[in-house]
């Protein structure tokens, strides 16, 4: 496992004193869990397929068969893991920045919903969700049972013709308007700002920051390798997030 990684105590000291704290997770939290990132999931079956033969509008237009296969597939891998202790750190530093009325809003890039099974309460998710799917014709919801469906497409209850996507953000697509909003006003008003598990190359979250720490914000990272971030950040950990966190979190909660 190799030694512990450091944590800067100018980083503690900024957590401590937070008035209002944003965090940004990417793909990197979720593979510590064992989830293979959207292009490492291509593989068996699925890795002679290019991922914008099944992330996209078109894709589910010209094959709803084959794309919800995919992320019928994609479910069910989750189901077989569980949140991390980077995870579960993050639940606890929210519970004690919200314990002191201190404000704390989760951004994330993923769509796996580990970030609500380890306990955070104020997540955004930025680029959808897989738990949930919505009918194409008439937008009815449904939460996915995790159970595979029983026939693809799947169909919609209410419309005969409606056919079931994953809420997903895909190639092409606009973020939701509610999650760009509650994203731009995290970081308007957030005192810090870190960065954690993400490659900081995906826009606009690649942006956000930089526009974080523009306004003001001490700025961090956490992530394996160095990124776009890093030479902008004021501190950085090059660790994984399930080390990383939990020896963040003991200090600044100590």
């Amino acid at each position: 496992m190799g030694s512990l990684p450091a944590i800067p105590d100018s980083m503690v000291e900024s957590l401590r004193s937070s008035e209002h704290l944003c965090v940004l997770t990417g793909a990197g939290v979720s593979a510590e869990s064992g989830l293979r990132t959207f292009r490492d999931a291509l593989t068996g079956m699925w890795a002679k397929y290019d991922p914008m033969s099944l992330a996209t509008p078109e894709a589910f237009e010209r094959d709803p068969d084959l794309v919800t296969r995919w992320y019928d597939f994609r479910v069910g891998e989750g189901g077989k893991h569980t949140p991390n202790p980077g995870h579960h750190a993050l639940a606890r530093l929210e519970e004690w920045m919200t314990a002191r009325d201190r404000g704390f809003t989760l951004l994330t890039q993923n769509v796996d919903g580990f970030h609500q099974d380890a306990g955070s309460r104020e997540v955004v998710e930025l680029h959808g969700t897989i738990r949930t799917w919505r009918c194409a014709r008439c937008s009815t919801g449904y939460t996915h049972s995790g159970r595979p469906f029983d026939a693809y497409p799947p169909r919609c209850e209410r419309c005969p013709d409606g056919v079931l996507r994953p809420n997903v953000v895909w190639f092409g697509e606009m973020l939701p308007e509610e999650a760009i909003e509650r994203a731009h006003d995290a970081i308007a008003s957030c005192d810090v700002f870190i960065s954690i598990g993400t490659s900081g190359v995906v826009q606009p979250a690649s942006s956000f920051g930089e526009a974080a720490g523009a306004r003001g914000a001490k700025v961090f990272e956490i992530n394996l390798e160095p990124t776009p971030l890093t030479a902008r950040a004021d501190a950085s950990i090059h660790a994984p997030s399930g080390l990383a966190l939990p020896l963040l979190v003991d200090r600044v909660t100590a």
